[in-house]
């Protein structure tokens, strides 16, 4: 590994440590079961998908690194938007289900958010695995040669990341964390992406050649025959 990989990976430590810290300190309490399942489950799953991912493509894992050159306004905008909100999921999650326990959510619930977050590292891991593009921000990699992708998942819908994260990123940590009160910032959360992909469709449609005519062939943006 060279010398900007630990350093990269010695920040990915620190910033998770520090995010467990003030997540543990919300919820009031460390013997929080719920919480130390749902941090493992991410930690494991989001490595696990890492590491798939840079096996098959580790120029994909350095570019989503970072913004790349040509990413709109808007986009970074929305991703500051993204992160406000979803720290909200996680703060209101804390403090109900750690802190002052103002709902109450039965056991069974569990097994079905860590069904919903496999889904999520499934077909967000398979999307990316097909598609060299999937960066974190929205633009036209021209200096990557970008192309439509129409493989794997892209045959179903065109943004099978998007419905990968609303699905198992997003509503799922309600019910791994047991509150019912974290799907009040994780609504919100979910119609945010939507708008993202919205946005993207048009500014593919826009910039993208091919994309038009991909659109027609798969009609639906997240759900077949709905949307």
């Amino acid at each position: 590994m060279t010398a900007r990989g630990v350093a990269k990976a010695i920040l990915v430590g620190v910033s998770t440590a520090l995010g467990a810290a003030a997540f543990f300190w919300a919820a009031g309490r460390v013997d929080w079961t719920e919480g130390w399942l749902f941090l493992g489950l991410m930690v494991a799953g989001h490595s696990l998908s890492g590491l798939c991912v840079w096996r098959r493509d580790p120029e994909l894992i350095r570019h989503r690194g970072r913004p790349g050159r040509g990413t709109p306004g808007w986009d970074l905008a929305w991703l500051a938007g993204f992160a406000i909100l979803y720290l909200a999921i996680l703060l209101v999650a804390a403090l109900d289900g750690g802190r002052y326990r103002w709902s109450a959510m039965p056991l069974w619930l569990w097994p079905l958010g860590a069904a919903l977050y496999v889904f999520f590292l499934v077909f967000v891991t398979w999307a990316m695995a097909v598609n060299t593009y999937f960066e974190k921000t929205v633009r036209i990699q021209t200096e990557r040669g970008h192309q439509v992708v129409d493989r794997g998942p892209y045959r179903i819908v065109r943004h099978p990341g998007y419905l990968g994260v609303i699905v198992g990123f997003v509503l799922a940590p309600p019910l791994l964390l047991g509150s019912w009160w974290a799907f009040v910032p994780a609504i919100p959360t979910s119609l945010w992406l939507v708008l993202r992909t919205a946005l993207e469709d048009r500014f593919l449609r826009r910039g993208l050649d091919g994309y038009a005519e991909y659109a027609q062939r798969v009609r639906y943006r997240l759900l077949p025959r709905v949307w």
